[in-house]
């Protein structure tokens, strides 16, 4: 397994140094020198996603970096992250944060906000309600912790509920719509919250876990997940970046 990690880490790190360019999951399995089916498959078992979905959440990450510390057009910044056509960078952009290229950067790198503990996609008959429990191997070092429910294990767009918590413990999400979701959660030690890029952004400071799938329908209104948070290894990076928008409601919006 730990070589499998070591591979997932070379691939990714050259993801990060090619992002311009046209990287097929052919080019990536050929870095590690294995076959295309076998890579995917562990890529996947490792990271929780797909490497076309991790390479996509990579590069609009690094937009994002680019759209609130350059002055670059969207266009030059869409190719400069590997998209050919700048409507299909804008439209993948807009599904996945919510706001447009040029809305996200006018807003200073935050997308619209959310409602904690109450967002519905659309009227659905008897939203249920997830509860359960966050832990911690060090409980003591957290901050401010996030958790929601996304419909893919990649946090794209905005979750269709979420809470945040001033620490490890039990939390409750109200008026889930039914659906297949994902619990993720995050966390930055105190003192760290607006640790971004940097020495202090370190594997130490920021946690995260996963949990799902979670299926909700009509048969069960209540459903328990428990979330152990774990400190965030250097491949988890941009993923955890993408609820940078998340965390700037922690800080405003205190403990549920």
């Amino acid at each position: 397994m730990e070589k499998t990690v070591e591979a997932v880490g070379r691939v990714i790190e050259s993801m990060r140094e090619n992002l311009g360019e046209q990287i097929t999951v052919d080019d990536m399995a050929r870095t590690v020198m294995f076959s295309k089916f076998h890579f995917s498959r562990f890529f996947q078992r490792v990271t929780g996603v797909s490497p076309g979905r991790f390479l996509s959440a990579m590069r609009l990450q690094e937009a994002k970096h680019l759209l609130v510390s350059t002055s670059l057009t969207v266009t030059e910044i869409s190719h400069k992250v590997g998209y050919t056509s700048v409507g299909t960078f804008s439209s993948r952009f807009s599904h996945s944060v919510g706001v447009s290229p040029t809305t996200y950067r006018q807003l200073g790198g935050f997308s619209t906000p959310i409602a904690l503990e109450r967002r519905r996609h659309a009227p659905a008959p008897r939203p249920a309600v997830v509860r359960g429990e966050i832990t911690s191997a060090a409980p003591a070092s957290l901050g401010l912790v996030f958790v929601g429910l996304f419909a893919e294990p990649v946090p794209r767009g905005q979750p269709v509920s979420c809470a945040v918590l001033h620490g490890a413990g039990p939390f409750r999400l109200e008026n889930v719509p039914h659906g297949t979701w994902y619990l993720l959660g995050h966390s930055v030690a105190a003192g760290l919250e607006e640790a971004v890029r940097g020495p202090d952004a370190g594997e130490q400071t920021l946690c995260v876990g996963c949990h799902g799938p979670l299926k909700v329908g009509n048969e069960v209104h209540l459903y328990e997940a428990d979330l152990r948070l774990r400190p965030m290894p250097d491949l988890d990076t941009s993923l955890l970046q993408a609820l940078l928008h998340v965390r700037s409601v922690a800080l405003t919006a205190g403990a549920a």
